[in-house]
């Protein structure tokens, strides 16, 4: 433990920093800046977390790069370092880096409330539960706001349990749906599962994009006297790889729960708000969920803000009896992030932020194909839509070093979680033609540089 005097002067020497413009902080603040985010990082926060980022180790002093600035497309380092951002956050800035119209109004918000009492009424939640009925497929109606996208998955699993009375849920290999317990559970990959077993039991996996193994798995649960409270499932995987279903499979799936009186939820988290050229991935086909989950996006890339949205029919008496029943964060749906929420919502309708991520999704997935049939020994498969893409390679190793290679071309992008095989590409919708092309064109010279060491 350190004394009071030592941690004011140094947080009020952090304070200094974070209001200096960047190119007011000398170098010499600059490099102690590096030095310390290391030092720090290893000592304070995980040191496993050095390892793992390509960051680490690739600027021109070969030390780190520290993100310290955002506008439009970009990242910036703390040195000037520019890069096209084509990681996205993941899925988060879908209507950019600090979105000046989405960023004004969370100003103005700011000005006179942040947080709220949790006891009188905050009207923003109220107007953009109003604003989610308006823009969500079908019959959706009833929004629960939480903070993080494993928290709305959480509710949405207890939601189905409340409403259907039902006790097993059915979800899919690969899937990807958070880290906190109940979502990890139903995840479907084995290294996010193994170290917390047994976990949450009632669990079946299923093989992605088939629909018999669905209704077979429903079927044989309910002959042998148990009740399935819900499917749960990505419209298109993000995390095993952009993996896109069968035309057909989430109609049919949807088919499968109405026969037999299954909730079927659909997370949208990374999907959703426009990113693969239909507000929501589910529009694709027609289909509307019981209960779907949203994030990412949803905060315009300023705020973090999740939730769902359900049909009347999964609110219950139950909850109406008990509101706090199903959850109660304390940040769920706070006006800040909900002024963030709204703006966002109205910025991606007045903008056709879904049509300009299916048409620049189009000109990105042109450029992708055509070095996957130039260097076909390195590259597998381009799959996606809209401006979810991704690219797999034949091995890991092949996908880390073209990673690293954009890397150091100031691209950024990303493996999945867990391994590099494939690579994403979900850059912002701002994302100009000119960048379109910088990125094609330094794709191929990192390509380029492993074909001559194969």
């Amino acid at each position: 433990m350190t004394d009071n005097k030592s941690v004011i002067n140094d947080l009020d020497r952090v304070i200094g920093l974070i209001k200096t413009d960047t190119e007011d902080i000398s170098t010499e603040n600059k490099k102690a800046m590096v030095k310390e985010t290391l030092h720090h990082f290893d000592n304070y926060v995980s040191p496993g977390w050095l390892k793992y980022r390509k960051s680490v180790s690739s600027d021109s002093e070969g030390e780190a790069v520290l993100e310290w600035q955002d506008e439009g497309a970009y990242c910036y380092g703390l040195n000037g370092e520019k890069f096209i951002d084509c990681l996205g956050g993941f899925g988060i800035y879908t209507c950019g880096h600090r979105n000046p119209e989405i960023l004004d109004v969370v100003k103005a918000q700011l000005d006179h409330q942040a947080l709220h009492s949790q006891e009188l009424l905050d009207p923003l939640r109220g107007y953009l539960a109003k604003a989610m009925a308006d823009i969500t497929p079908g019959d959706l109606q009833y929004c629960f706001f939480t903070n993080g996208g494993a928290e709305a998955v959480e509710m949405a699993l207890k939601l189905a349990r409340i409403a259907t009375g039902g006790r097993w849920y059915i979800s899919t290999v690969g899937a990807f749906h958070g880290k906190s317990m109940g979502a990890v559970s139903i995840g479907g990959k084995s290294t996010y599962r193994i170290p917390y077993t047994p976990m949450v039991q009632q669990i079946q996996h299923v093989e992605y994009g088939n629909a018999e193994d669905m209704r077979k798995a429903i079927r044989n649960l309910i002959a042998v006297g148990e009740k399935v409270a819900a499917v749960i499932l990505e419209p298109i995987q993000g995390e095993a790889g952009v993996i896109i279903p069968p035309k057909g499979y989430l109609k049919e799936v949807r088919e499968i729960c109405d026969e037999y009186g299954v909730a079927l939820i659909f997370d949208e988290i990374q999907t959703g708000m426009g990113r693969t050229g239909t507000m929501w991935r589910c529009e694709a086909e027609g289909v509307t969920p019981d209960i779907m989950t949203y994030g990412k996006a949803f905060g315009g890339g300023i705020l973090p803000i999740t939730g769902l949205i359900c049909k009347p029919s999964m609110w219950v008496d139950q909850l109406i009896e008990n509101p706090w029943l199903l959850g109660s964060p304390t940040f769920g749906g706070n006006p800040l992030c909900c002024s963030a929420a709204i703006a966002t919502i109205k910025y991606m309708l007045e903008n056709d932020i879904p049509g300009v991520c299916k048409a620049k999704g189009e000109v990105l997935k042109a450029g992708l194909d055509s070095l996957a049939e130039k260097y076909p020994e390195i590259i597998k498969e381009v799959r996606g839509t809209g401006l979810m893409l991704a690219v797999e390679f034949h091995t890991c190793e092949l996908g880390y070093e073209t990673s690293k290679g954009l890397f150091a071309r100031r691209v950024m992008t990303a493996g999945t979680l867990v391994n590099a095989k494939t690579i994403r590409f979900e850059p912002t919708a701002v994302i100009s033609d000119q960048d379109i092309k910088d990125v094609i064109e330094r794709f191929e010279e990192a390509l380029a540089d492993i074909k001559v060491t194969m």
